[in-house]
């Protein structure tokens, strides 16, 4: 079990399950446009929220999005200490930093001073692509170095009286990132926030961070994670949902279950999926539904009876599952309309 820490009030590592992040993609310094993203994310899902701060123009409106904000906010820096220390008075939840550049280690040290007395934690993010020199130079693998960095920098934070800290060690290639990730998991006990850093665009970054994220959580690794891609920030909560789901690290929500086609699919299947998926995205619940939608008589009763709510096409109807009882006879036309009802119907509280 790894070490506690919070951001705000959302614990990170110990019990506690594993947590959603994404960062803004507005201007820091539009206070307003930032914060109506981070609205829009909290609505997704979201529980921490990242905000950059690229230089000392946006810390007026960062002081002002850290009062405001529905989530914890953990500010961003690179390069720049004297960044780092005005965030941590601004009301920052967290700090996001790569030691590396961030100057001189006296530097370095005047923020972890003003950490502990502020009692935030600092996440340590590695990259592949930014790794120091003197370690671009050592032997070893890419995975390997990465951890070598990070360890040193956990030594040097802790020699300094800093524990509240969380690590990243971050690649945009999925095997690499894997492999780094279960090797520092075997080092430390600090938590570990979990992402294939540049994945891409969102078919492309879905795949890659659903195989490396997936991969380390079905490893039991991971406290908490964010899905990074070339697209609007709600979207990687889509994503980030969806993994936990498959992984079976959330038992709330609602999950789609859907049969490819085939020949003897006789209805619009896609067309109903995507319908029903659509309508009931913005569904809260805080219990796990299941809904089936399958498209012939081969594997389609049996996969909607094992389903919450389901329904089995023939060549001419619908038939209706709920928990495992056929329960109606149904138009295909009207199968999608009558699915989201029986979903909304479960998804309320006390069904």
């Amino acid at each position: 079990m790894k070490r506690e820490i919070f951001i705000g009030g959302v614990g990170v590592g110990g019990t506690h399950p594993v947590s959603i992040q994404s960062m803004t993609s507005t201007p820091t310094g539009d206070a307003k446009a930032t914060l109506k993203q981070i609205e829009a994310l909290k609505q997704a899902g979201c529980e921490i929220v990242r905000v950059g701060i690229p230089d000392k123009n946006c810390l007026t409106a960062f002081a002002d999005i850290v009062k405001k904000s529905p989530l914890p906010v953990v500010a961003d820096i690179h390069f720049h200490a004297f960044l780092a220390l005005r965030a941590i008075e601004a009301g920052a939840q967290g700090i996001r930093i790569n030691p590396g550049n961030m100057g001189s280690p006296g530097k370095l040290k005047e923020i972890l001073i003003l950490a502990n007395q502020a009692k935030i934690p600092i996440r340590i993010g590695v990259n592949s692509g930014s790794i120091e020199k003197k370690y671009r130079q050592q032997k070893g693998t890419k995975a390997e170095i990465m951890v070598r960095s990070v360890m040193d920098k956990v030594k040097f934070f802790e020699d300094n009286g800093f524990f509240n800290m969380k690590l990243s060690l971050k690649s945009s290639n999925v095997r690499e990132t894997v492999t780094a990730y279960r090797l520092i998991d075997k080092e430390c006990d600090y938590p570990l926030h979990l992402g294939i850093t540049e994945a891409g665009t969102f078919f492309s970054g879905t795949v890659k961070s659903a195989l490396g994220i997936g991969s380390l959580l079905l490893d039991g690794i991971g406290d908490t994670i964010r899905v990074s891609l070339t697209d609007n920030p709600v979207e990687e909560i889509r994503v980030a949902e969806e993994i936990l789901k498959v992984t079976g690290l959330r038992d709330k929500g609602i999950e789609i279950i859907s049969c490819p086609t085939c020949s003897r699919t006789t209805v619009d299947l896609i067309a109903i999926v995507k319908e029903v998926e659509k309508k009931t995205a913005g569904i809260e619940t805080d219990k796990k539904i299941t809904a089936a939608i399958m498209g012939c008589e081969v594997n389609g009763p049996g996969e909607a009876r094992e389903a919450d709510i389901g329904v089995a096409f023939s060549k001419s109807s619908g038939y209706i599952f709920k928990k495992g009882k056929k329960v109606e006879k149904i138009a295909p036309l009207k199968a999608a309309d009558r699915l989201i009802e029986l979903i909304e119907e479960a998804a309320a509280p006390g069904s």
